[in-house]
C-alpha cells in the first residue's frame, strides 16, 4: 500500500520559514521522482519543486531562490525548506511521487498559511 504522509505545515508570518517533510512507504523511493505541489483556494494545483532520483531539482520562478527540495533515500523522505515566505504561498501543499510505468501518486496534503 502506497502512503505519502506530509508534515510540517502551519501558520507563519510573512518572511518566516517552514520545513515540510513527506515520509513515503510502499514505493521504491530511491528511483521515483519526488515533488511538491500546492493548491490555493479557487486555483489549480501547481508545481512547487521536483527532485529526480539523481538529485536534479526543478523550481518555477515563483519559488526559485526561496524554496529548496531535498531527499534522503535512506529515510524514504523528501523535504521542502521554505524561506522568505509570502502570503501568496498560502496553500495546501501536496507531496507527490512519480514513475513512468505507474504514474503519479499523492499525499493527503498539509496546510501552509502565511500571514501578512
Amino acid at each position: 500500500q502506497v502512503q505519502l504522509v506530509e508534515s510540517g505545515g502551519g501558520l507563519v508570518q510573512a518572511g518566516g520559514s517552514l520545513r515540510l517533510s513527506c515520509a513515503a512507504s510502499g514505493i521504491t523511493f530511491s528511483i521515483d521522482e519526488m515533488g511538491w505541489y500546492r493548491q490555493a483556494p479557487g486555483k489549480q494545483r501547481e508545481l512547487v519543486a521536483t527532485i529526480t532520483s539523481g538529485g536534479i531539482t526543478n523550481y518555477p520562478d515563483s519559488v526559485k531562490g526561496r524554496f529548496t527540495i531535498s531527499r534522503n533515500n535512506a529515510k524514504n523522505t523528501v523535504y521542502l525548506q521554505m524561506n522568505s515566505l509570502k502570503p501568496e504561498d498560502t496553500a495546501v501543499y501536496y507531496c507527490s511521487s512519480f514513475r513512468l510505468v505507474v504514474g503519479r501518486r499523492w499525499g493527503q496534503g498539509t496546510q501552509v498559511t502565511v500571514s501578512s
